[in-house]
């Protein structure tokens, strides 16, 4: 054995257990032990025990056969969702190609010549041939952990990408969600209109009779006029609201406007309770949450990557293969030939370009951690801001519905003075519009709440969980293969 192997071996078996580059913690994030907008509130419960908490279609909590309907075709035709998912895919097949640098590459060139030479010149001409058959291997040895922190790095991608799908498959399902409340409570508002309408139509006739008679003035025929014109544009522009409203629906089920046609319905009652859980929980249910700390551990494992440059680089190669200038002497032994022996390659002097990476990466780190924590603190926002939505606006409904019947009782009190003639037309016109805007603002409190709902189970996460990120053992097999084995449930990876 050559000085070069005994050195290149005790090398190896020296440094095959250096750990280069710092080891991962989760970097600590603000939180809080309560939500703010939770105490004091009756009407919500913390979900126990943790089964209770959101899981799996979580639209089905609002009891709509419809939005079931719909939320379905999210998952399987939205496009956003397929492009993420590829990514994912895209972002997994790195983390196979890392890990393959783990073991050496053997390739072969085999090749064929044949020389042809004039004899001019005083030459002695002639044709020859060469035949060649190699087998090269050639490997570099992880001694510094670069393969292993490529390895991670690409994994702690990947998983930002599986993350990252999660959050666009729940955004789009919430904003499904979030559309067809809208149009539902549209809906709503075209239901009473129509019936504002009729009553407007009744009311002008009545009018028109009256002044026949001798007893209304002309002008009051003009205000009726007014106010049913005026009712017939605001249903015509809800009518443009819901067009455009099922075409924002149908683009996110993957569809083209012409094909989706959605009935109309109402909204049959407030949102239903959303389970909570404590905020510290909230950091292991959000992908957005998940998709940065994962960023921070692939910029932990790049600090590494950038340490081993100060490290010589072991390389190990061989060749054998069989050379001869005729084709019948090619596989004997005569024929063989080998060469083998290790490379090492180490930089001295770089005038500082190995440190300026090391403190690159290092910025990119703590940028990513301050990332991470702003995240953290949005998402506890947003909670406490649905929170204190849904508070708030379950007290206006009540506050509102109470408005509503003041203004029926006003109005058939207006109407009986009117006709009994101790009272103007326009005092019944003012009446009215107050009837119609409370009872549209009724709707309109209630399609807040449903969007609030909606909004709450978005910042809660939608039944997602960390543990379902794919594992470095999941991310390099078969298992992933189909798309939707992302719901797979694995521990996230841990160092």
């Amino acid at each position: 054995m050559t000085r070069s192997w005994k050195f290149a071996l005790f090398s190896l078996l020296i440094c095959s257990g250096c750990t280069i580059g710092p080891k991962y913690q989760r970097p600590p994030a603000p939180a809080t032990p309560a939500f703010k907008e939770f105490a004091g509130n009756d009407e919500w419960k913390m979900a126990t025990p943790s089964d209770q908490l959101l899981k799996g279609k979580w639209w089905e909590m609002f009891g709509d056969p419809e939005l079931n309907r719909l939320e379905d075709l999210v998952d399987i035709n939205n496009q956003n969702v397929k492009q993420a998912e590829a990514q994912f895919r895209q972002a997994r097949a790195l983390v196979a190609g890392n890990h393959a640098n783990y073991y050496p590459i053997i390739g072969s060139s085999p090749s064929v010549s044949q020389t042809d030479t004039g004899s001019n010149g005083g030459r002695a001409g002639g044709r020859s041939q060469s035949f060649s058959l190699p087998l090269s291997v050639s490997w570099e040895p992880d001694l510094w952990g670069r393969v292993r922190l490529e390895v991670e790095g690409s994994a702690d991608n990947a998983q930002v990408s599986a993350a990252d799908l999660e959050n666009v498959r729940l955004s789009a399902q919430a904003l499904l969600a979030t559309d067809y409340f809208l149009m539902v409570a549209n809906d709503m508002q075209q239901v009473i209109l129509s019936e504002t309408i009729e009553a407007y139509q009744r009311n002008l006739q009545l009018t028109n009779n009256r002044f026949n008679g001798g007893v209304a003035s002309r002008s009051d025929i003009t205000l009726a006029q007014t106010q049913l014109a005026g009712a017939q544009a605001q249903s015509t522009d809800l009518r443009i609201a819901r067009s455009q409203l099922g075409h924002a629906i149908a683009v996110l089920t993957g569809q083209p406007p012409a094909n989706l046609e959605i009935p109309t319905s109402s909204i049959t009652g407030p949102p239903p309770p959303i389970p909570l859980a404590v905020p510290s929980a909230l950091l292991e249910r959000r992908p957005d949450i998940a998709a940065n700390e994962r960023l921070v551990a692939a910029a932990n494992a790049n600090i590494g990557i950038a340490q081993t440059a100060y490290y010589p680089t072991l390389t190990l190669s061989a060749s054998a293969g069989l050379l001869s200038t005729s084709f019948a002497n090619l596989f004997t032994w005569g024929s063989r030939v080998w060469s083998a022996g290790p490379g090492i390659s180490q930089t001295f002097f770089d005038f500082g370009r190995r440190n300026a990476q090391i403190q690159g990466a290092t910025a990119a780190y703590d940028a990513t951690v301050a990332a991470y924590r702003q995240t953290v603190l949005s998402a506890f926002q947003e909670v406490e801001d649905d929170l204190a939505s849904l508070r708030y606006l379950a007290e206006e409904a009540g506050q509102q519905q109470e408005a509503v019947v003041a203004a029926e009782q006003a109005l058939t009190l207006e109407m009986a003075r009117y006709l009994a003639g101790t009272d103007s037309y326009l005092n019944v016109i003012q009446t009215q519009t107050i009837e119609l805007n409370d009872r549209q603002a009724a709707v309109t409190i209630l399609q807040r709440r449903m969007l609030a709902a909606v909004d709450l189970v978005k910042a809660l996460g939608g039944g997602w969980d960390a543990s379902t990120l794919p594992t470095i053992e999941q991310l390099r097999s078969a298992e992933l293969a189909n798309p939707d084995s992302t719901q797979k449930v694995a521990q996230p990876v841990s160092r």
